[in-house]
């Protein structure tokens, strides 16, 4: 679907459900102790409120952040292998050089094909255009891309 029918499809059926919510929520809070589990619960839907309704505004906004978390969760595990890391730069090396594999994988890309065109483009070219090497970039070749993924 385009962002302007997930917003409209959204609007149309999610809404009314999320607005039925936090009217059950009012109704329940009223009876509920504030440090009951429940309590908590409650005050934690209604104090998030801005952020778990944030996918109405927008059809371009994914309603959760799974996609994120599974993109980051090999990095958060590749922390503890940073602990060995020589000194502080060879650490931020090895972010740097993750973050770069993570952006291509998530633009859709082989991320060996990838850095080594971009590597000869680099070794190649006396003044480099840096935005034409980006993982989002246009200008990167077809077979640095992983097949059956959309960039």
């Amino acid at each position: 679907m385009t962002p302007e029918e997930r917003h409209e499809l959204r609007q149309k059926e999610a809404k009314p459900i999320i607005e039925e919510f936090y009217k059950w929520i009012e109704i329940c809070w009223a009876d509920t102790l504030p440090q009951s589990l429940l309590g908590k619960a409650l005050t934690y839907a209604q104090n998030q409120k801005k952020y778990l309704t944030a996918y109405l505004a927008d059809g371009r906004i994914e309603i959760s952040n799974n996609r994120a978390e599974r993109s980051i969760k090999p990095f958060v595990i590749g922390r503890k292998n940073w602990l060995f890391c020589n000194t502080p730069g060879g650490a931020r090396s090895s972010a740097a050089v993750y973050s770069i594999i993570q952006t291509a994988m998530e633009n859709g890309l082989n991320p060996q094909a990838y850095l080594e065109y971009a590597f000869r483009q680099i070794q190649l070219q006396d003044t480099l255009c840096i935005e034409k090497l980006l993982p989002w970039a246009e200008e990167i070749p077809v077979s640095c891309k992983m097949p059956n993924k959309k960039a």
